[in-house]
């Protein structure tokens, strides 16, 4: 199945994509949009000239696990984006994913204006991969 995952973000939002078989993820495209619909309406685009089959988007819960202000506004966001594509979207816990991006960028020497430019896609991409993992090992809920 190709699946996106999504990074959102107010004014940078990361995506991501799977092969058909869910063995690679990779970085798809950073979209630079402050405006929240026309954000969900750039992705939507993305997702059908990948002919995405699922929509993964990240989110944001508190370390305690609680959601926030922040968590609700990505899960309007998921739930634009299956309005305008009509794919099925999944939430999925994405703490620390900017954290371990930044640090993946650190070790590959990624600096200054480049790093900016791909930090939320390969944000998306440790989503994606967290989501693939899940799904190779509970074939049962899928």
């Amino acid at each position: 199945m190709k699946i996106m995952s999504v990074d959102y973000g107010d004014s940078r939002t990361g995506l991501a994509m799977c092969d058909k078989t869910e063995f690679l993820a990779s970085p798809l495209t950073v979209v630079h949009e402050h405006n929240f619909e026309k954000c969900a309406e750039k992705v939507a685009e993305h997702a059908k000239k990948e002919k995405a089959e699922l929509i993964v988007v990240g989110l944001p819960k508190n370390m305690n696990n609680t959601l926030g202000e922040r968590a609700e506004k990505c899960d309007k966001f998921a739930q634009l984006l299956t309005e305008l594509t009509g794919l099925p979207h999944k939430m999925w816990d994405e703490r620390c994913t900017t954290v371990s991006a930044h640090n993946y960028l650190n070790e590959t020497n990624v600096r200054g204006q480049k790093r900016k430019n791909v930090v939320d896609a390969v944000a998306a991409v440790i989503i994606l991969e967290s989501y693939l993992g899940y799904r190779k090992n509970h074939p049962d809920e899928i």
